[in-house]
């Protein structure tokens, strides 16, 4: 039986660890993703419907950071955009397991088009972690 396609394309995400162990504790028990398939080098995530996939590497890129709304915003990132309350709810999870916040969550753009929450994390891998949420689901996009 073929399952039915989903209503938005999917994104397939891999990004490197250097401890597979660490991630399955970060990712499966803080986060609380639903584990998939795996090897002795690489695991696949459950991340809201995406394929993430964390894959053991050795060696690291070099992050930079630019500025946001007068915060450093590090580079490279990625995450989820979440409704108010799933926010909120994962916000205090992260604090509750003790995750230091890159940026701690706040409104940025507050009044302007584009406000949202956000927060900034690291993964034990260094992997930083962005997760927003928009009162108003139109100003994702908005300029």
């Amino acid at each position: 039986m073929t399952a039915p396609v989903p209503a938005v394309p999917r994104f397939h995400l891999a990004v490197p660890v250097d401890d597979l162990a660490a991630a399955r504790l970060f990712y499966g028990q803080v986060l609380g993703l639903e584990q998939g398939r795996s090897a002795d080098t690489w695991v696949d995530w459950n991340l809201h419907g995406h394929q993430f996939v964390t894959h053991l590497a050795a060696e690291r890129a070099r992050r930079i950071h630019n500025a946001v709304d007068g915060h450093e915003v590090p580079v490279p990132h990625f995450g989820l955009i979440l409704p108010i309350p799933e926010f909120q709810e994962l916000a205090e999870r992260l604090r509750t397991a003790g995750i230091d916040f890159v940026i701690e969550p706040y409104v940025r753009f507050e009044g302007e088009k584009g406000e949202q929450w956000t927060m900034f994390l690291l993964d034990p891998a260094g992997n930083a972690l962005e997760f927003k949420a928009f009162a108003d689901d139109s100003q994702v996009f908005a300029v």
